[in-house]
């Protein structure tokens, strides 16, 4: 595969997860929560499990690797959903889409206990350029149409949403790097996705029924249905194995330097598609959070 291409799928997988902000924020506010997450990755799982069977890469896990998969499923499929598709109930898009971007810092902070690495003084100092960015965020939002207590509670949430992926993301590394009593391998990264969202979707089944039942079967809408279509086949499935590929070809390193391009995109798209406010605080926001999180990268 030529490296051009390459460059242009990450190209695109910004751009998608960047507008996937949007689309959870039609969602969010037009459909119940969990039902909407659910129908996503009955979509999802399906083309990862057709897409699997048909690869090079299908291994049924062992009875050790389950385990390793529930917890895994838990955090970036079970708990990720519940924040994210709360979260994006109260604030903006835009606000949510730099909110995210505290994911790498979580994950450095999650691995000092976990993995045992070090907290460095370029770590530290990162975190402190992130927080105030996000500060920022909080109070000088230009989404005011959104009540701040309401936006500053959707932020905590998205922050939520940050860590369940970060602590996935954690536990991810262990599973890549190690084996189980009953494995002769670790399992790949696109099998670790299939398997371990084949467990997210197990645990989202009875909550997207009890959520049924509480509030009535929902009204679908054309802007709903195409939103989670949208989420399922090209946030989900096509943009993690094409990112997967890209982190295997250009490295991780400069894989990840085209998530710094998901919040333009998905500011711009809040303001594009459904008339998010603009303004200097989110300018701001981004040169601190994006610099501090550059910066606690470059620890590594």
């Amino acid at each position: 595969m030529g490296l051009m291409i390459v460059h242009a799928r990450l190209l695109f997988v910004a751009f998608v997860w960047g507008l996937g902000w949007t689309a959870g924020r039609v969602i969010a506010t037009n459909f119940p929560p969990i039902t909407a997450a659910w129908l996503r990755y009955i979509l999802a799982v399906s083309i990862f499990l057709i897409w699997i069977n048909y690869s090079k890469n299908y291994r049924f896990p062992t009875f050790g690797e389950w385990k390793r998969l529930f917890y895994i499923g838990l955090c970036s499929t079970f708990f990720y959903q519940l924040f994210f598709m709360f979260g994006m109930m109260f604030t903006a898009a835009g606000d949510a889409s730099l909110m995210i971007t505290f994911n790498p810092i979580i994950t450095a902070l999650l691995a000092i206990p976990l993995l045992g690495e070090k907290m460095t003084k370029k770590l530290g100092f990162g975190l402190f350029l992130a927080l105030c960015g996000v500060t920022v965020l909080f109070i000088y939002s230009p989404n005011v149409s959104i009540p701040t207590p309401e936006r500053i509670f959707g932020n905590i949430l998205i922050i939520l949403a940050a860590l369940s992926w970060a602590s996935s993301t954690i536990l991810k590394k262990k599973a890549m790097t190690s084996t189980t009593i009953d494995s002769k391998e670790p399992l790949s990264p696109l099998q670790l996705t299939v398997w371990s969202s084949v467990i997210g979707l197990l645990i989202l089944t009875p909550w997207a029924g009890i959520e049924l039942i509480t509030t009535g079967w929902p009204k679908f809408s054309i802007e709903v249905v195409s939103s989670i279509v949208f989420l399922a086949v090209f946030s989900t499935v096509l943009s993690y194995v094409w990112f997967a590929e890209g982190v295997k070809i250009i490295g991780a390193n400069r894989a990840a330097l085209y998530v710094y391009l998901v919040p333009p995109f998905g500011i711009f798209a809040g303001w594009l598609l459904i008339g998010e406010q603009l303004g200097y605080s989110l300018l701001v926001a981004f040169v601190l959070i994006v610099g501090g999180v550059s910066l606690a990268q470059s620890s590594e």
